[in-house]
Protein backbone atom coordinates (compact mmCIF):
# COMPACT_ATOMS: atom_id res chain seq x y z
CA UNK A 1 0.00 0.00 0.00
CA UNK A 2 3.16 2.36 0.86
CA UNK A 3 4.61 2.01 -2.37
CA UNK A 4 1.06 2.20 -4.27
CA UNK A 5 0.09 5.01 -2.78
CA UNK A 6 3.84 6.95 -3.30
CA UNK A 7 3.31 5.68 -7.06
CA UNK A 8 -0.79 6.46 -7.14
CA UNK A 9 0.43 10.09 -6.00
CA UNK A 10 3.60 10.90 -8.03
CA UNK A 11 1.48 9.66 -11.26
CA UNK A 12 -1.44 12.14 -10.53
CA UNK A 13 0.96 14.77 -9.42
CA UNK A 14 2.65 15.03 -12.64
CA UNK A 15 -0.13 14.91 -14.46
CA UNK A 16 -1.73 17.72 -12.87
CA UNK A 17 1.53 19.87 -12.82
CA UNK A 18 1.34 19.81 -16.38
CA UNK A 19 -1.49 22.89 -15.51
CA UNK A 20 -1.18 23.41 -12.09
CA UNK A 21 1.80 22.99 -9.66
CA UNK A 22 0.01 23.49 -6.62
CA UNK A 23 -2.72 21.78 -7.41
CA UNK A 24 -1.06 18.69 -8.21
CA UNK A 25 0.71 18.89 -5.01
CA UNK A 26 -2.05 19.27 -2.98
CA UNK A 27 -3.69 16.32 -4.88
CA UNK A 28 -0.59 14.15 -4.44
CA UNK A 29 -0.35 14.91 -0.69
CA UNK A 30 -4.31 13.99 -0.16
CA UNK A 31 -3.74 10.36 -2.13
CA UNK A 32 -0.32 9.63 0.14
CA UNK A 33 -1.95 11.08 3.72
CA UNK A 34 -6.13 9.35 2.73
CA UNK A 35 -4.03 6.08 2.42
CA UNK A 36 -1.87 5.77 5.07
CA UNK A 37 -2.65 7.73 7.45
CA UNK A 38 -5.94 8.67 10.00
CA UNK A 39 -8.30 11.05 8.60
CA UNK A 40 -7.67 13.01 12.20
CA UNK A 41 -4.17 13.32 11.19
CA UNK A 42 -4.56 14.79 7.60
CA UNK A 43 -6.60 17.64 9.56
CA UNK A 44 -3.85 18.16 11.85
CA UNK A 45 -1.34 18.33 9.42
CA UNK A 46 -3.38 20.48 7.09
CA UNK A 47 -4.85 23.14 9.59
CA UNK A 48 -0.49 23.30 11.32
CA UNK A 49 0.46 24.05 7.48
CA UNK A 50 -2.06 26.51 7.17
CA UNK A 51 -1.51 28.50 10.36
CA UNK A 52 1.93 28.44 10.70
CA UNK A 53 3.70 32.19 10.54
CA UNK A 54 6.65 31.70 8.82
CA UNK A 55 5.21 29.44 6.09
CA UNK A 56 2.72 32.20 5.04
CA UNK A 57 4.96 34.74 5.43
CA UNK A 58 7.41 32.96 2.94
CA UNK A 59 4.49 32.54 0.71
CA UNK A 60 3.68 36.29 0.35
CA UNK A 61 7.00 37.22 0.20
CA UNK A 62 7.73 34.76 -3.21
CA UNK A 63 3.97 35.91 -4.17
CA UNK A 64 5.67 39.36 -3.92
CA UNK A 65 8.35 38.16 -6.43
CA UNK A 66 6.41 37.92 -9.51
CA UNK A 67 5.30 41.21 -9.13
CA UNK A 68 8.60 42.41 -9.37
CA UNK A 69 9.75 40.77 -12.18
CA UNK A 70 6.41 42.18 -13.64
CA UNK A 71 6.89 45.72 -12.97
CA UNK A 72 10.37 45.75 -14.15
CA UNK A 73 9.06 44.38 -17.68
CA UNK A 74 6.10 46.91 -17.59
CA UNK A 75 7.99 49.74 -16.93
CA UNK A 76 10.65 49.52 -19.43
CA UNK A 77 13.67 49.22 -17.11
CA UNK A 78 14.26 45.30 -18.31
CA UNK A 79 14.34 46.78 -21.69
CA UNK A 80 16.72 49.33 -20.87
CA UNK A 81 19.25 46.80 -19.03
CA UNK A 82 19.25 44.75 -21.92
CA UNK A 83 19.73 47.32 -24.78
CA UNK A 84 22.22 48.67 -22.54
CA UNK A 85 24.53 45.72 -22.55
CA UNK A 86 27.02 46.63 -25.63
CA UNK A 87 29.27 43.94 -25.13
CA UNK A 88 30.69 40.87 -27.12
CA UNK A 89 28.66 38.48 -28.77
CA UNK A 90 29.20 35.61 -26.24
CA UNK A 91 28.95 37.57 -23.01
CA UNK A 92 25.73 39.25 -24.18
CA UNK A 93 24.22 35.23 -25.25
CA UNK A 94 25.12 34.65 -21.61
CA UNK A 95 23.98 37.57 -19.53
CA UNK A 96 20.68 37.96 -21.42
CA UNK A 97 19.14 34.61 -20.34
CA UNK A 98 20.80 34.62 -16.79
CA UNK A 99 19.29 38.46 -15.90
CA UNK A 100 16.27 37.48 -17.23
CA UNK A 101 16.51 34.01 -15.18
CA UNK A 102 16.60 36.06 -12.02
CA UNK A 103 12.59 37.02 -12.52
CA UNK A 104 10.61 34.17 -12.21
CA UNK A 105 8.35 35.15 -14.88
CA UNK A 106 5.95 32.28 -16.44
CA UNK A 107 6.97 31.11 -19.78
CA UNK A 108 10.52 33.73 -18.80
CA UNK A 109 12.28 31.42 -21.39
CA UNK A 110 10.12 32.80 -23.95
CA UNK A 111 11.45 36.70 -22.90
CA UNK A 112 14.77 35.65 -23.24
CA UNK A 113 14.36 33.53 -26.53
CA UNK A 114 14.14 36.74 -28.67
CA UNK A 115 16.96 38.70 -27.31
CA UNK A 116 19.31 35.54 -28.50
CA UNK A 117 18.04 36.35 -32.16
CA UNK A 118 19.82 40.23 -31.66
CA UNK A 119 23.31 38.09 -32.04
CA UNK A 120 22.80 37.36 -35.30
CA UNK A 121 21.63 34.23 -37.58
CA UNK A 122 24.96 32.58 -37.45
CA UNK A 123 24.41 30.17 -34.73
CA UNK A 124 22.57 27.00 -35.30
CA UNK A 125 18.83 27.00 -33.74
CA UNK A 126 19.81 24.21 -31.58
CA UNK A 127 22.65 26.37 -29.88
CA UNK A 128 20.68 29.09 -29.22
CA UNK A 129 18.01 26.83 -27.02
CA UNK A 130 20.81 25.17 -25.64
CA UNK A 131 22.25 28.59 -24.29
CA UNK A 132 18.40 29.90 -23.46
CA UNK A 133 17.92 26.98 -21.04
CA UNK A 134 21.70 26.44 -19.40
CA UNK A 135 22.15 30.63 -18.92
CA UNK A 136 18.42 31.39 -17.96
CA UNK A 137 18.90 29.06 -15.27
CA UNK A 138 22.70 29.49 -13.85
CA UNK A 139 22.05 32.34 -11.72
CA UNK A 140 19.12 30.87 -10.37
CA UNK A 141 21.08 28.44 -8.36
CA UNK A 142 23.02 30.99 -6.12
CA UNK A 143 20.14 33.88 -6.67
CA UNK A 144 18.88 33.96 -2.62
CA UNK A 145 14.94 34.84 -4.06
CA UNK A 146 14.84 32.23 -6.47
CA UNK A 147 14.31 28.33 -5.71
CA UNK A 148 16.99 28.01 -2.79
CA UNK A 149 14.62 30.50 -0.90
CA UNK A 150 12.10 27.49 -0.31
CA UNK A 151 14.40 24.85 -0.55
CA UNK A 152 17.01 26.13 2.68
CA UNK A 153 13.68 26.67 4.66
CA UNK A 154 12.54 23.22 4.01
CA UNK A 155 16.13 22.14 4.95
CA UNK A 156 15.56 24.64 7.65
CA UNK A 157 19.81 25.61 7.22
CA UNK A 158 20.72 29.11 6.37
CA UNK A 159 20.24 30.10 2.82
CA UNK A 160 23.89 31.91 2.76
CA UNK A 161 25.54 28.83 4.17
CA UNK A 162 23.76 27.08 1.61
CA UNK A 163 25.26 29.61 -1.02
CA UNK A 164 28.61 29.55 -0.29
CA UNK A 165 28.69 25.77 -0.61
CA UNK A 166 27.01 25.97 -3.82
CA UNK A 167 29.19 28.36 -5.25
CA UNK A 168 32.35 25.64 -6.73
CA UNK A 169 29.48 23.78 -8.89
CA UNK A 170 28.39 27.52 -9.57
CA UNK A 171 31.64 28.12 -10.94
CA UNK A 172 32.35 24.69 -12.66
CA UNK A 173 28.31 24.90 -14.38
CA UNK A 174 29.16 28.66 -15.92
CA UNK A 175 32.52 27.70 -16.97
CA UNK A 176 31.38 24.45 -18.36
CA UNK A 177 28.23 25.99 -20.37
CA UNK A 178 30.81 28.44 -21.60
CA UNK A 179 33.25 26.06 -23.21
CA UNK A 180 30.30 23.96 -24.46
CA UNK A 181 28.02 26.33 -25.51
CA UNK A 182 29.55 29.66 -25.93
CA UNK A 183 33.43 29.55 -26.62
CA UNK A 184 33.32 30.01 -30.42
CA UNK A 185 31.22 32.67 -30.54
CA UNK A 186 33.06 35.61 -32.06
CA UNK A 187 32.43 39.47 -32.30
CA UNK A 188 30.48 42.09 -30.75
CA UNK A 189 26.77 43.06 -30.07
CA UNK A 190 25.64 45.88 -32.67
CA UNK A 191 26.21 49.45 -31.53
CA UNK A 192 22.67 51.13 -32.65
CA UNK A 193 22.95 53.83 -29.88
CA UNK A 194 25.15 55.29 -27.08
CA UNK A 195 25.35 53.64 -23.56
CA UNK A 196 23.25 55.13 -21.35
CA UNK A 197 25.37 53.95 -17.90
CA UNK A 198 22.51 55.31 -15.87
CA UNK A 199 20.18 52.91 -17.94
CA UNK A 200 22.19 50.01 -17.34
CA UNK A 201 22.72 50.30 -13.39
CA UNK A 202 19.57 51.30 -12.16
CA UNK A 203 17.40 47.58 -12.78
CA UNK A 204 20.67 46.00 -11.98
CA UNK A 205 20.54 47.70 -8.35
CA UNK A 206 17.23 46.91 -8.12
CA UNK A 207 17.30 43.19 -8.73
CA UNK A 208 20.21 42.94 -6.14
CA UNK A 209 18.41 45.51 -3.73
CA UNK A 210 15.84 42.26 -2.09
CA UNK A 211 18.80 39.96 -1.03
CA UNK A 212 21.29 43.12 0.05
CA UNK A 213 18.60 44.55 1.81
CA UNK A 214 17.59 40.89 3.72
CA UNK A 215 21.61 40.50 4.92
CA UNK A 216 21.46 43.69 6.34
CA UNK A 217 17.95 43.01 8.10
CA UNK A 218 19.36 39.63 9.46
CA UNK A 219 21.37 41.33 11.82
CA UNK A 220 18.73 42.74 13.83
CA UNK A 221 17.34 39.49 15.14
CA UNK A 222 14.23 39.41 13.24
CA UNK A 223 12.43 36.07 11.82
CA UNK A 224 13.95 35.31 8.85
CA UNK A 225 10.55 35.35 7.00
CA UNK A 226 9.41 38.83 8.23
CA UNK A 227 13.50 40.08 7.09
CA UNK A 228 12.57 38.53 3.67
CA UNK A 229 8.96 40.09 3.32
CA UNK A 230 10.55 43.57 4.12
CA UNK A 231 13.16 43.55 2.35
CA UNK A 232 10.97 41.86 -1.00
CA UNK A 233 8.28 44.64 -0.32
CA UNK A 234 10.81 47.61 -0.05
CA UNK A 235 12.42 46.14 -3.79
CA UNK A 236 8.72 46.33 -4.73
CA UNK A 237 8.19 49.90 -3.70
CA UNK A 238 11.44 50.77 -5.50
CA UNK A 239 10.49 49.64 -8.86
CA UNK A 240 6.83 51.07 -8.33
CA UNK A 241 8.55 54.65 -7.91
CA UNK A 242 11.33 54.76 -10.36
CA UNK A 243 9.46 52.97 -13.04
CA UNK A 244 6.62 55.28 -12.66
CA UNK A 245 4.19 52.75 -12.31
CA UNK A 246 0.60 53.95 -11.64
CA UNK A 247 -2.20 51.35 -10.05
CA UNK A 248 -4.06 50.46 -13.18
CA UNK A 249 -0.37 49.28 -14.45
CA UNK A 250 -0.17 46.71 -11.39
CA UNK A 251 -4.25 45.28 -12.62
CA UNK A 252 -2.02 44.20 -15.81
CA UNK A 253 0.93 42.39 -13.76
CA UNK A 254 -1.56 40.53 -11.73
CA UNK A 255 -3.47 39.06 -14.45
CA UNK A 256 0.02 38.26 -16.39
CA UNK A 257 2.07 37.05 -13.21
CA UNK A 258 -0.35 35.33 -11.34
CA UNK A 259 1.59 35.91 -7.70
CA UNK A 260 -1.50 33.59 -5.99
CA UNK A 261 0.10 30.75 -8.06
CA UNK A 262 3.80 31.62 -6.46
CA UNK A 263 1.53 32.06 -3.17
CA UNK A 264 0.14 28.67 -3.54
CA UNK A 265 2.94 26.88 -4.61
CA UNK A 266 4.93 27.27 -1.15
CA UNK A 267 1.89 26.61 1.22
CA UNK A 268 1.82 23.28 -1.51
CA UNK A 269 5.33 22.04 -1.19
CA UNK A 270 5.08 22.67 2.64
CA UNK A 271 2.12 20.51 2.85
CA UNK A 272 3.33 17.91 0.64
CA UNK A 273 6.52 17.92 2.83
CA UNK A 274 4.64 17.24 5.82
CA UNK A 275 2.29 14.69 4.77
CA UNK A 276 5.33 12.63 3.54
CA UNK A 277 7.06 13.26 6.74
CA UNK A 278 3.81 12.15 8.71
CA UNK A 279 3.39 9.22 6.60
CA UNK A 280 5.37 6.01 6.71
CA UNK A 281 5.96 6.19 2.70
CA UNK A 282 9.35 7.75 3.77
CA UNK A 283 10.58 5.49 5.99
CA UNK A 284 9.55 2.38 3.31
CA UNK A 285 11.40 4.45 0.76
CA UNK A 286 14.19 5.12 3.02
CA UNK A 287 14.98 1.07 2.92
CA UNK A 288 16.20 1.00 -0.74
CA UNK A 289 18.41 3.40 -0.31
CA UNK A 290 21.83 2.32 -0.52
CA UNK A 291 23.54 5.16 0.39
CA UNK A 292 23.86 9.06 1.12
CA UNK A 293 25.31 9.21 -2.17
CA UNK A 294 23.09 6.88 -4.12
CA UNK A 295 20.52 8.98 -2.21
CA UNK A 296 21.35 13.05 -3.15
CA UNK A 297 23.07 12.56 -6.14
CA UNK A 298 21.80 9.71 -8.36
CA UNK A 299 18.08 9.81 -7.19
CA UNK A 300 17.86 13.21 -6.91
CA UNK A 301 19.12 13.64 -10.41
CA UNK A 302 16.50 11.55 -11.56
CA UNK A 303 13.82 13.18 -9.58
CA UNK A 304 15.01 16.63 -11.23
CA UNK A 305 14.58 15.04 -15.00
CA UNK A 306 11.43 13.25 -13.88
CA UNK A 307 9.50 16.59 -12.38
CA UNK A 308 11.51 19.10 -14.49
CA UNK A 309 10.85 20.55 -10.87
CA UNK A 310 13.22 21.63 -8.14
CA UNK A 311 11.43 21.96 -4.62
CA UNK A 312 8.98 18.83 -5.47
CA UNK A 313 12.44 16.75 -5.38
CA UNK A 314 13.70 18.63 -2.70
CA UNK A 315 10.64 18.05 -0.73
CA UNK A 316 10.64 14.27 -1.44
CA UNK A 317 14.70 14.07 -1.24
CA UNK A 318 14.52 15.52 2.78
CA UNK A 319 12.47 13.33 4.01
CA UNK A 320 13.68 10.34 3.31
CA UNK A 321 17.12 11.49 3.97
CA UNK A 322 16.16 12.27 7.30
CA UNK A 323 14.46 8.72 7.87
CA UNK A 324 17.45 6.64 6.41
CA UNK A 325 20.43 9.06 7.80
CA UNK A 326 18.34 11.39 11.33
CA UNK A 327 18.58 14.90 10.92
CA UNK A 328 21.91 15.76 11.91
CA UNK A 329 23.28 14.86 9.39
CA UNK A 330 21.69 17.02 6.50
CA UNK A 331 24.48 19.54 6.94
CA UNK A 332 24.45 22.80 4.44
CA UNK A 333 26.89 20.75 2.00
CA UNK A 334 25.06 17.67 2.13
CA UNK A 335 21.89 19.71 1.18
CA UNK A 336 23.79 21.49 -1.24
CA UNK A 337 25.05 18.37 -3.33
CA UNK A 338 21.32 17.09 -3.34
CA UNK A 339 20.21 20.78 -4.16
CA UNK A 340 22.74 21.15 -6.94
CA UNK A 341 22.28 17.43 -8.60
CA UNK A 342 18.33 17.64 -8.50
CA UNK A 343 19.33 20.99 -10.17
CA UNK A 344 21.16 19.87 -13.05
CA UNK A 345 18.26 17.34 -13.93
CA UNK A 346 15.80 20.20 -13.77
CA UNK A 347 17.50 21.72 -16.26
CA UNK A 348 17.79 19.01 -19.03
CA UNK A 349 14.37 17.65 -18.00
CA UNK A 350 12.27 17.00 -21.03
CA UNK A 351 9.12 18.23 -18.86
CA UNK A 352 10.93 21.23 -17.82
CA UNK A 353 8.55 24.63 -19.33
CA UNK A 354 11.52 26.33 -20.06
CA UNK A 355 13.28 23.61 -22.28
CA UNK A 356 10.05 23.09 -24.20
CA UNK A 357 9.17 26.30 -24.93
CA UNK A 358 13.11 26.97 -26.00
CA UNK A 359 12.73 24.19 -28.01
CA UNK A 360 9.84 25.07 -29.84
CA UNK A 361 10.88 28.85 -30.35
CA UNK A 362 13.80 27.77 -31.76
CA UNK A 363 12.24 24.97 -33.76
CA UNK A 364 14.54 22.55 -33.61
CA UNK A 365 14.24 18.96 -31.31
CA UNK A 366 14.77 17.50 -28.27
CA UNK A 367 17.23 14.88 -28.62
CA UNK A 368 19.25 17.55 -30.34
CA UNK A 369 19.03 19.87 -27.35
CA UNK A 370 19.88 16.93 -25.06
CA UNK A 371 22.93 16.32 -27.32
CA UNK A 372 24.12 19.88 -26.33
CA UNK A 373 23.38 18.89 -22.43
CA UNK A 374 24.78 15.30 -22.13
CA UNK A 375 28.86 16.27 -21.65
CA UNK A 376 28.58 19.50 -19.20
CA UNK A 377 25.70 18.15 -17.21
CA UNK A 378 27.91 14.46 -16.73
CA UNK A 379 30.90 16.24 -16.23
CA UNK A 380 29.25 18.75 -13.60
CA UNK A 381 27.37 15.78 -11.90
CA UNK A 382 31.05 13.31 -11.95
CA UNK A 383 32.29 17.18 -10.05
CA UNK A 384 29.53 16.74 -7.50
CA UNK A 385 30.59 13.23 -6.80
CA UNK A 386 33.96 13.62 -6.35
CA UNK A 387 32.89 16.56 -3.76
CA UNK A 388 30.54 14.23 -2.23
CA UNK A 389 33.21 11.30 -1.81
CA UNK A 390 35.51 13.75 -0.51
CA UNK A 391 33.76 15.79 1.97
CA UNK A 392 30.93 14.09 2.74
Amino acid sequence: MVWFSFILAFSALMIIARKNLWLGMFVGALIIGILNMEFQQIIEVTISTLTDIPILLLALAVGFIPIIGGSLQVSGLMDDLVNNLQIKRKIFLGLSPALMGLLPIPGGALLSAPMLNKAGKDIPKVDYAAINVWFRHILIMIYPLGALLACSKMADINIYQIILRVLPAFAVLFFLGYFFLLRQVEGDMPRTKRLDLKKLLIPLLIIFSAPIIHIILTHFQLMDEISLLIAVSCTLLITKFVGNLKLENYRYIFQKMKPWNFFLIIIAVFFFLHIFETSNVSTAIAKIVFSKNFLIIFIAVILGILTGRIQLPVSILIPIFIAKFGAAELTALTFSVMYVSVFIGYMISPVHPCVSVSIEYFQTDYKKFVGKFVLPSLIGLLFVYFISILLI
